[in-house]
This record gives C-alpha cells, sequence and structure tokens, in this order.
C-alpha cells in the first residue's frame, strides 16, 4: 500500500464527473435544468451519434456576465444558494455547482453567453478550468457545446450503448422536461434531422396537443383532465380512462414542484 496523497485538481474532477455524467442523457438532463433555471422560453438541441459525438444545448436564458464564465466552470460554483437556508428552500432544478465542471472534465465544452452586456466564449477540454475568454456572436442567452464525451476516459466510453439506445435516452430527458414545462418551447434535432419541435403552450388546448405529440393521440383520446385545489396543494394534468392500459409504465410521468419524481418501475 502506497502512502496517502492527495489526487490532482483533474483527476478529482474526473473521478467527481462520475457522479454526474453517466452518459449523454446525464449530460443533457443537467444542461436543461440550468437552462430552465435561467428562464428560457426557448431551448433548441442538436445531437449527434446519439449525444456521444455532440450536445450543443442553446436557451434564450439571462446568460452569463463575462466576469463569471471561467467560474461557471469551477466546481461548486454555482448562483442558486449561498447559505445553508438557501439549501433548505432551494427552488432551483439545479443548486449544486457541480455540472458543468464535470461535464467539462471528461469532454470538449465551449460555453458561450450573453446577459445583454455583450457576448462571450470560453472553452475547456478535460481539465479543472478554462481561463481564455473570447469575444463572441451570440442572442441573449447561453449555448453549452460538448463534444466527444469521455474521450479522455475510454474506459467508461466502451460502456455505453449503440447509438440508438443512447439516443432513446436522451429524447426520454426531453419529454419529461417538455411535460413539465409547458410554456418552454422545445426543438430536438438528431445528426440534422427535426425529431421534436414543440411550441410554448398558451391554453389548455395548447398543452394537450403537446400530451399528445409526446404520449401520443390513443392516451389524449382516453384521459381526463383533472385539476384540484386545496389547502394550498394544487394537483392536475392528465389521468387515463381504465379502458385504456397498456402493459409497461412508459406513459407514467409525475412531477412535484416541476421535478420529475422517479417511479421505481
Amino acid at each position: 500500500m502506497t502512502r496517502i496523497h492527495l489526487l490532482s485538481p483533474r483527476l478529482a474532477n474526473q473521478i467527481a464527473a462520475g457522479e454526474v455524467v453517466e452518459r449523454p442523457a446525464s449530460v443533457l438532463k443537467e444542461l436543461l435544468e440550468n437552462a430552465l433555471d435561467a428562464g428560457a422560453t426557448q431551448i433548441d438541441i442538436d445531437v449527434e451519434a446519439g449525444g456521444v459525438k455532440l450536445i450543443r444545448l442553446r436557451d434564450n436564458g439571462s446568460g452569463i456576465a463575462k466576469d463569471d464564465l471561467t467560474l461557471a466552470l469551477s466546481r461548486h460554483a454555482t448562483s442558486k444558494i449561498t447559505t445553508l437556508d438557501d439549501l433548505e428552500a432551494v427552488t432551483t432544478l439545479g443548486f449544486r455547482g457541480e455540472a458543468l465542471a464535470s461535464i467539462a472534465s471528461v469532454s470538449r465544452l465551449m460555453l458561450t453567453s450573453n446577459n445583454n452586456e455583450g457576448a462571450w466564449s470560453v472553452f475547456a477540454e478535460g481539465r479543472d478550468m478554462a481561463t481564455q475568454i473570447q469575444p463572441a456572436a451570440h442572442p441573449r442567452g447561453t449555448t453549452v457545446e460538448m463534444r466527444d464525451l469521455f474521450f479522455n476516459t475510454p474506459a467508461r466510453r466502451k460502456f455505453l450503448r449503440k447509438e440508438q439506445t443512447e439516443f432513446g435516452h436522451l429524447q426520454d430527458v426531453v419529454k419529461r422536461q417538455a411535460l413539465s414545462c409547458f410554456e418552454v418551447g422545445f426543438t430536438l434535432r438528431h445528426n440534422g434531422r427535426v425529431i421534436q419541435q414543440l411550441r410554448p403552450c398558451k391554453t389548455l388546448g395548447d398543452k394537450e396537443q403537446r400530451v399528445a405529440a409526446i404520449c401520443g393521440p390513443a392516451f389524449m383520446e382516453n384521459a381526463l383532465y383533472i385539476e384540484n385545489e386545496i389547502h394550498g396543494l394544487r394537483l392536475h394534468g392528465w389521468i387515463a380512462l381504465p379502458t385504456f392500459s397498456r402493459s409497461q409504465a412508459d406513459l407514467q410521468y409525475f412531477y412535484v414542484n416541476n421535478r420529475v419524481w422517479w417511479l421505481m418501475q
């Protein structure tokens, strides 16, 4: 047994990335949550090779200040909590300050943002932190471009499944968020082809069209909309009639305060 020593920051980041980044879908989940927390009303996603070669997410949210770009790629850096009280009353989808640092440590990542004070970009390639900021052309909002997932950790890359399987997991992440945030528009492209295009919903009819697009017309034809509020708690959504049954639970989506509630299936 060798003597105890400190791990390098780079190696520590790569180990920590395993807690956040299991596959391309994990990356997309974290990026989507950041975009929604930034107040985005439109999110465009481009994916290549099931997300292993490329995941590019562009939003029209609040953006990131120039001076915060490199900090955004550091571990434990977040704008969402400051004190323990914030942690105990967190209302955002993300708050740990781990996602971008973890993704950057196992991929080639470009972060470009404009918070109405000019657009800037920063690049990281499997290292702790990027320090070189470049001017860029970008409207208000943020684009995160991740390329070559696990390029520097081939042992992890070999455990990924086939392209279509990985894309299936990616698509499921988008579906789950789209059914939670009806006011947000989503576009998903895979290898240049539009797979899902969902416009922001303003009316109940718009929401029903989105549910039908994700869950299928047969579900909507056999579903009832329910809404009830008591003691400050509001329950709402669509529930299928007893006559509509499936052999698997792939159309069951539950949310608490817009957070996905994962059921053991």
